[in-house]
């Protein structure tokens, strides 16, 4: 006998419409009721107060079928965000729309070598930039993103990567955009967002692991976005395969990121992580790969699939989604990301039902991760949020 569904309240009500206009890119009245299981009628009067509040707008457009809707419904455009990236190389600051357009990109260089202390600065700076240029336009923020590499779930445990104070970030934003909404996210779940929010023809609609191969590994569990726990980070590049591997920045040796990480990459090319951001997803046609490099990426790239089987092992779901550097590979070499997955205990994909699918790299866009993650933080919260920094 199936369950009856538990009654939802207005906020999680109009975050489910949100988050669906956000994912679709806009929808007919029709299907968007089905899609978020409402009436027309209960539908039709939440969507007047959202249109009320400038959060959606809904033009006419040909019907898609004789005697059907015209009306199609979207987010309104004129919302604003401000999205902060932390990259290894700077601090990306920029402000856009919902529907992901950037209309203002700042970049500001990091030390050599980053001290807490220098990097306060380089967040000054940039939100003192940021304040400028929207005060300029008398441009009212609706939500800011902030993302940050290797960021835990308890900010007081210090950063892993590149060393922020995190609360010190929170107090200037508070300072300087009062009454603004403010989330600080894991670099992986900002590229997680990035990809389910904007990529149309994204894999997988129901829960399922994203795995974002970059200047470090990491997860992100996806699952309903109405939920708190849509985009749940979880620790996988620091499973160690064997204490006589290579060294890890987080002390350790023999780590996955230690093998197939882009600096780990870089070292194996014997270029630059530099010279390796700077080629983009053309390295795969400018680097010879001969035969012993080619078996050398595979090798990596099983151990990869291990950690990503070894991780179902721990909360199992039936897709993988893989981001990074291998999805540039033949489809031969990412076979090795399979018989990895395939090795680990339970059965791996075979048994267990797991669908593994690759989706481009997202790195050197930056922003746009931190800015679609603002943009599903506002629609998550059915645009009702309460003026806080809270982390993600």
């Amino acid at each position: 006998m199936e369950m009856p569904e538990q009654p939802r309240s207005r906020r999680q009500t109009r975050a489910a419409i949100l988050t669906h206009l956000l994912q679709s890119g806009g929808s007919f009245r029709p299907p968007l009721a089905r899609a978020v299981r409402l009436s027309e009628a209960s539908l039709s009067r939440i969507l007047f107060d959202l249109k009320a509040e400038g959060l959606i707008e809904e033009v006419r457009r040909p019907a898609p079928y004789v005697g059907g809707p015209t009306g199609l419904v979207s987010l309104d455009r004129t919302v604003a965000l401000a999205a902060l990236e932390l990259t290894g190389e700077w601090l990306s600051v920029g402000v856009g729309n919902l529907s992901g357009e950037l209309h203002y990109i700042e970049r500001v260089p990091l030390p050599r070598k980053p001290t807490v202390e220098t990097m306060g600065r380089v967040f000054r700076e940039a939100l003192h930039l940021l304040r400028d240029w929207t005060r300029r336009r008398r441009i009212r923020l609706a939500h800011v993103g902030v993302t940050v590499p290797g960021l835990g779930r308890l900010s007081e445990f210090g950063n892993p990567i590149i060393p922020c104070d995190i609360e010190q970030i929170g107090d200037m934003l508070a300072e300087l955009f009062a009454g603004v909404p403010v989330t600080f996210t894991n670099s992986v779940v900002a590229h997680a967002a990035f990809h389910r929010c904007r990529n149309e023809n994204y894999p997988f609609a129901d829960a399922h692991l994203f795995v974002f191969v970059g200047q470090g590994v990491a997860g992100a569990w996806i699952g309903d976005p109405s939920e708190d726990d849509a985009l749940e980070p979880v620790e996988l590049g620091h499973m160690v395969f064997g204490t006589d591997g290579p060294r890890c920045r987080c002390g350790h040796h023999g780590c996955v990121e230690a093998y197939t990480s882009l600096p780990a990459l870089a070292e194996l090319l014997r270029m630059t992580e530099a010279e390796l951001l700077q080629l983009g997803s053309d390295w795969v046609t400018t680097v010879p790969l001969t035969t012993r490099l080619r078996q050398e990426l595979r090798q990596r790239l099983f151990r990869l699939g291990l950690a990503i089987g070894n991780t179902l092992n721990v909360k199992p779901c039936r897709g993988v989604v893989v981001s990074g550097w291998p999805s540039l590979l033949a489809e031969d070499d990412r076979k090795a990301v399979s018989d990895g997955i395939d090795s680990s205990l339970l059965g791996g994909r075979k048994l267990a039902q797991v669908s593994l699918a690759f989706v481009p790299p997202s790195t050197g866009n930056d922003p746009q991760a931190a800015l679609a993650f603002a943009a599903f933080c506002l629609a998550r919260s059915g645009g009702m949020a309460a003026a806080s920094t809270e982390a993600a």
